[in-house]
This record gives structure tokens, sequence and C-alpha cells, in this order.
């Protein structure tokens, strides 16, 4: 008996296979200004878990449905429900695959979200702004002078 491979780079993962999608408030910066976006990311079982204790989060929505409604091979699908605005995070095929071997591993994930539903309930917050494209400059006024005794033997 043969086994289709549904994902080549992925041959562990199935059309069939849950996962939950988020849609998040983030932040770009472009020019010296901040830009506000929404971004359609994958949500792992860990995360989510989190997220429903109650934790601030950008995510305004969380979709709990199929790899194979928002895949198609390596090629993504606009899922139904969602903005037209928004846009797929960066490198969303392979964290799709990741999120969703999280929910195969954590079989009791699957319950807070069932499959086919949206959950709205977060406690939505972009008071720290999600910045997506932050660069961290360090420079030498960085450094944490250290007592003049540190490094000595005494």
């Amino acid at each position: 008996m043969t086994t289709a491979i549904s994902y080549p780079n992925a041959p562990d993962l199935a059309t069939d296979d849950y996962i939950v999608i988020g849609l998040a408030t983030c932040f770009v910066k472009e020019d010296g200004e901040v830009y506000q976006i929404e971004v359609i990311e994958p949500i792992p079982s860990a995360a989510l878990e989190a997220l429903l204790k109650g934790i601030p989060t950008s995510y305004k929505l969380a979709h709990a449905t199929t790899l194979g409604s928002v895949l198609d091979g390596d090629s993504q699908l606009f899922p139904d429900g969602f903005p037209e605005s928004a846009q797929f995070g960066e490198e969303f095929v392979p964290r799709a695959f990741a999120a969703a071997r999280t929910y195969k591993r954590r079989e009791s994930a699957k319950s807070l979200i069932p499959l086919g539903t949206n959950y709205t309930e977060f406690k939505y917050s972009i008071e720290r702004k999600r910045v997506l494209n932050a660069a961290r400059v360090v420079t030498k006024e960085d450094n944490v002078k250290q007592h003049s005794h540190t490094h000595k033997v005494l």
C-alpha cells in the first residue's frame, strides 16, 4: 500500500491536518514612519494555549482549519473571512508546517478552537507595537560599565 504525500517538504503532514491561523496587527517602519498592517500567521499549539489564558496579544482573530485550506503545495491560499487588506507573514509555509506538527503532537489543543470556527475573545492590545522590520543597532553607548573590581582576582 502506498501513501500519497501531500507536501513534498513535509511528508509527515496531510491536507486534512489541523492548524490554527491568526490575524495579527503588526507595524512596518519605512522612512521614519510607522505603518499598521494586518498579517496572517499560523499559531502553534503552545502559543494558542497562552493566548487563551488572557495574555495581551496583537491577534484579533484565530481560525481553526486544515492545512489544505491554506496551502496548495507550497503556495498560500487566502482564507475565507479574513480582510482583503491582510497579507501573509514571512516564511508562512514552513511556519504552517511547524504549527501543524504541534497540533499533531498535542491532540488536546485541537479542542481549544473547534475545526471550522473562529475565536475572537483575545485580550487584544497594540500597546507594545510589534514592528516586523525593526533593526537593532548596537552602539558603544549600549555597553554597561562594570565595576573596576569585576574581573580582578582579589
